[in-house]
C-alpha cells in the first residue's frame, strides 16, 4: 500500500447500533476510510458497485439476502474488492461456505478490535496490490471500472465450470479439454484444472509435462497473485489453453485440500474468462468444493445402465446439497444409434433434459488422445467437433440465463 493511500470501506449490517460502533472504531485509523454503509444485502451490493471499495465488511444474517450470497455477487462482479466476514455463528460450515464465495476473512461477533483493524489492513493491503498487478499485467485489455480505475475486461468474466461423471470411464477429461479449447479465444481466455488429485489425465492427454503443479500453489492459496500461478500453469502447445496439472505422483494429492483447492480455482477466475475442472467420480473435499463454487456442473453418462443410475444417484444427492437443478447440464456421451436406450429416454428417467448428445466416433477421438491433441483442433467440421461447438454455445446460454434470472435465494 502506497504511504497516504487509504483501505476505502463500506459496512453492510442490518443492525443500527452495530453499523454506528463499526464506523466510530475505524473513523480513529488514519490508514482506514468508510466509505459507505448500507442496511441489507441487496444495498450492499449497490453501494458496492457504486464506490468499488477495497474492503467490505459483511454481516452473514440480514433478512432480504444473507452475506454469503452476498458476497459471491460482489466477489463476481468486483474481483479486486475483499470481503471480511463478521457473524455471531461460529460453526465451520458458515466459515467453510463463506470461504467458497470468496471471502477474504471470517471474524465471530463482537471481534476482537485488534483482530477487527488487522483483517481489515490484510483485506485492503491484498485489494490495492491486485488492482495494481492487474493494471500492469494486463495494460491492452483494460476497462474502466466502477470506481474510475481501470481494471481488467476478463477479470470480470470468469465462470468455473465443472465436468463431472458419477462413474469413470465416461469420457470426462476428454469431453473437459476440447471444451476448454472451443471457450478459448483471445476475449475469453481459459484455464483448464485437472481436480483428479490422484489419478488426473489431462497432463497425458495433452501430451505436456511440467515440473511444478497443483501442490505448488496450495500452500500460497491465501497468497497467491498472477507471477506465482503463470510460473505454475503450462500452456498447451496447439492449442494455447494454460492447464493446472495434478500432482505427478498419487500419494502428494492429500497435500491439496479441498478448502486450498477452492481458494485456487475462485483465485483462477481474476484471470480467466472460463476455468474449467477435470474431476474425479468419487466425491472428494476436491471435487465438492468445485461443484459448490462453479457456475455449471456438466454431467457426463453414456448409454449403459450402470452410468445412468449412477447419474440418478448423484442427482438425488445434488437436491440434498441444495444443488440448483438449473447449474447441471446433462450430457450423453458416446452416443450409438445402434443402443435402444435414448437420450430421450435417458432425460425422461433422470427428469432432466438432456443438453448435448456426443456421438461415438472412436475414428476421430482416439487419435486426438494418442497425440496429446485436442481434436476440435483439426475436425472442428466432423459430427464429433460440431456437437462439442454446441456443448460450448449451451454453456455459455446456461451460464447467461442463470445470471440474468439470478441464483435462487
Amino acid at each position: 500500500m502506497s504511504e497516504g493511500e487509504k483501505i476505502s470501506v463500506i459496512i453492510v449490517d442490518d443492525i443500527a447500533e452495530t453499523r454506528e460502533n463499526f464506523r466510530k472504531l475505524l473513523q480513529f485509523e488514519r490508514d482506514i476510510e468508510v466509505v459507505g454503509i448500507a442496511r441489507t444485502g441487496r444495498e450492499g451490493i449497490d453501494l458496492a458497485r457504486e464506490v468499488n471499495p477495497d474492503v467490505v465488511l459483511m454481516d452473514i444474517n440480514m433478512p432480504d439476502m444473507d452475506g454469503i450470497t452476498a458476497t459471491e455477487i460482489i466477489r463476481k462482479e468486483l474481483p479486486f474488492t475483499h470481503i471480511v466476514i463478521l457473524s455471531v455463528q461460529g460453526d465451520p460450515n458458515y466459515m467453510r461456505r463463506a470461504m467458497l464465495a470468496g471471502a477474504r476473512d471470517y471474524l465471530t461477533k463482537p471481534p476482537m478490535v485488534d483482530e477487527l483493524i488487522s483483517a481489515i489492513r490484510r483485506a485492503g493491503t491484498m485489494a490495492q496490490e491486485d488492482r495494481k498487478k492487474a493494471k500492469t499485467r494486463f495494460p491492452s485489455q483494460q476497462v474502466a471500472g466502477p470506481g474510475g480505475e481501470f481494471l481488467p475486461a476478463m477479470v470480470t468474466m470468469g465462470r468455473i465450470i465443472v465436468v463431472y461423471s458419477p462413474k469413470g470411464g465416461v469420457g470426462c477429461t476428454t469431453i473437459a479439454t476440447n471444451l476448454a479449447v472451443t471457450l478459448n479465444n483471445s476475449e475469453t481466455p481459459v484455464v483448464l484444472v485437472d481436480g483428479n488429485l490422484q489419478f488426473g489425465d489431462v497432463a497425458v492427454m495433452l501430451n505436456e509435462r511440467g515440473k511444478n503443479s497443483i501442490v505448488d500453489l496450495a500452500p500460497r492459496a491465501d497468497e497467491l497473485d498472477p507471477d506465482v500461478v503463470e510460473e505454475v500453469l503450462i500452456t498447451h502447445a496447439s492449442s494455447g489453453i494454460k492447464v493446472l496439472t495434478a500432482p505427478s505422483r498419487p500419494e502428494y494429492a492429500e497435500s491439496v485440500g479441498g478448502e486450498q483447492f477452492g481458494k485456487i480455482l475462485q483465485y483462477l477466475r481474476r484471470l480467466f474468462s472460463y476455468v474449467v475442472v477435470d474431476t474425479s467420480s468419487t466425491l472428494t473435499d476436491v471435487v465438492l468444493n468445485a461443484i459448490d463454487s462453479c457456475s455449471v456442473v456438466i454431467l457426463i453418462a453414456t448409454q449403459d445402465i450402470p452410468s445412468i443410475n449412477n447419474s440418478r444417484l448423484f442427482l438425488d444427492l445434488a437436491e440434498v446439497l441444495e444443488i440448483d437443478r438449473r447449474r447441471v447440464l446433462f450430457v450423453m456421451n458416446r452416443y450409438d444409434k445402434r443402443i435402444a436406450i435414448t437420450p430421450e429416454a435417458v432425460g425422461e428417467n433422470l427428469k432432466l433434459s438432456v443438453a448435448t448428445v456426443l456421438p461415438l466416433d472412436e475414428r476421430v477421438v482416439v487419435p486426438s488422445v494418442n497425440r496429446g491433441i485436442p481434436f476440435v483442433v483439426n475436425n472442428k467440421a466432423k459430427p464429433i467437433g460440431r456437437s462439442i461447438m454446441e456443448l460450448a454455445e449451451v454453456v455459455r446460454q446456461r451460464i447467461s440465463e442463470i445470471e440474468t434470472v439470478g441464483e435462487p435465494e
